[in-house]
């Protein structure tokens, strides 16, 4: 278990420069497999599941040569081999799933793992990934550790699908089976997140013919072979949005390298109903608060301002923690609603150490009554990414030492995350142990 200490009430100020979205990075990197020429990636962040995935390559016989501090990888799976009466996947992490596809169009088969999981955001089932899989051709097969598929012939067959729900990882594993597919695919209620716009941009540079980047249909027409190629990452939209976050919950001034200014009207509005503007410029972005944190009253007066989180163009799930440590914070109340996940808001017993008024309405909503006195506190996080984030800028605004218990989570995500918040003024530090 690895523990953050955090010293707050420091208003942290300065410049910073985002890593890559992981969340962009991983299925990039599963795609990898589509293709056996030589292939360069810039600003791979180092980060534990790229570490997993980059093992899993070497294990397979793949040739990897990373530089992790200059971020640049070179993957080349020309050799590349797969035996899925011996060769396991990670299970502890949920991309890992996305190596599916480029294994069956490869090697006629894959494997998946009984307890593959990520961040314990409720239930996440794998249905809907089986499903496209056999979709495509895949035959499954049921065994005591978890799921055998196999290709006839190694090859995909073109389809046409229409998911349940807007499903990222679900779009992403549809994309990669249909890219080397034979004949089109079309897929309606596909997820239109920047990181999958990012993945689709990276396979269109390999040759794969995909239209309908940004919406909720796409339609790819499967080609014989991907080439190779070299790609660099943008930044990552929930790093920009954690430090101006930091910046503004501290009170200081934090600048942050954005070179996609266009995904964030809605971001920046929801910055607004706590108080906090937000300017872009000359490829910065910067969070600016006129003193103490206020929530900002809805023109109807009998409802509580709110955050409500989906699947784009809707406020990103993933970033409603970072608002939830705002709402504490913020004189005023707010509610906070979570349309993809049970259970992911289960949290508020933490924040109550600290002296916050948060209630739990159900699996899906919160409601927060802000502008409390804090207090320092010893917290522990869930297995979840920006929770553990979350409790960290909430400590970060209290003046005094606290602790994050089992922060892990952050470094699945974001590469040197504490050493760069210290840059900026703050006294934070990992510590190892139970």
């Amino acid at each position: 278990m690895s523990n953050l200490i955090v010293h707050g009430g420091t208003p942290l100020a300065g410049r910073i420069i985002p890593s890559a979205n992981k969340n962009a990075v991983l299925p990039i990197l599963c795609a990898t497999l589509l293709s056996a020429e030589p292939i360069r990636l810039h600003g791979v962040p180092e980060i534990t599941d790229v570490k997993k995935i980059l093992e899993v390559f070497r294990n397979l016989g793949s040739r990897v040569e990373v530089d992790f501090k200059t971020g640049l990888l070179d993957v080349h799976h020309r050799d590349t081999h797969f035996d899925a009466s011996k060769d396991r996947l990670p299970e502890e992490m949920r991309s890992s799933i996305m190596l599916v596809p480029g294994l069956m169009a490869r090697f006629g088969a894959a494997r998946i793992e009984d307890d593959v999981k990520g961040c314990t955001l409720g239930m996440r089932e794998i249905d809907p990934h089986v499903e496209v899989f056999e979709r495509f051709g895949a035959q499954v097969e049921r065994q005591p550790d978890g799921l055998l598929l196999h290709v006839q012939a190694a090859k995909l067959h073109a389809n046409d699908h229409w998911t349940d729900y807007a499903s990222v990882t679900t779009t992403e594993n549809f994309v990669l089976c249909a890219a080397l597919a034979d004949g089109t695919s079309t897929l309606m209620n596909a997820a239109s997140e920047p990181h999958v716009q990012e993945f689709c941009l990276f396979l269109q540079m390999l040759g794969a013919q995909i239209e309908g980047l940004g919406t909720s249909k796409l339609k790819i027409s499967g080609v014989d072979r991907l080439k190779g190629g070299e790609f660099t990452f943008a930044e990552d939209f929930h790093e920009i949005v954690t430090f101006l976050a930091l910046g503004a919950i501290t009170g200081g001034d934090v600048q942050v390298k954005n070179s996609t200014p266009e995904q964030f009207p809605l971001i920046d509005r929801t910055f607004a109903k706590f108080g906090v503007r937000i300017e872009h410029k000359d490829g910065w972005s910067r969070a600016i608060t006129d003193g103490p944190l206020k929530v900002k009253e809805p023109f109807t007066r009998n409802i509580l301002q709110k955050v409500e989180a989906a699947p784009w163009p809707y406020l990103p799930v993933d970033l409603l923690p970072i608002f939830v440590a705002l709402g504490v914070k913020a004189e005023g109340s707010v509610m906070f609603w979570n349309k993809v996940y049970d259970g992911a808001m289960g949290w508020t017993s933490e924040l109550s150490k600290f002296g916050a008024h948060a209630f739990l309405s159900d699996p899906h909503r919160m409601v927060t009554f802000g502008g409390k006195p804090l207090a320092p506190a010893e917290v522990e996080s869930p297995y979840i990414i920006r929770v553990a984030i979350a409790l960290l800028m909430v400590a970060a605004s209290i003046k005094g030492r606290s602790v994050i218990r089992n922060a892990t989570p952050i470094r699945r995500a974001h590469p040197h995350f504490v050493e760069n918040i210290c840059t900026l003024g703050a006294r934070i530090e990992w510590v190892e142990g139970d």
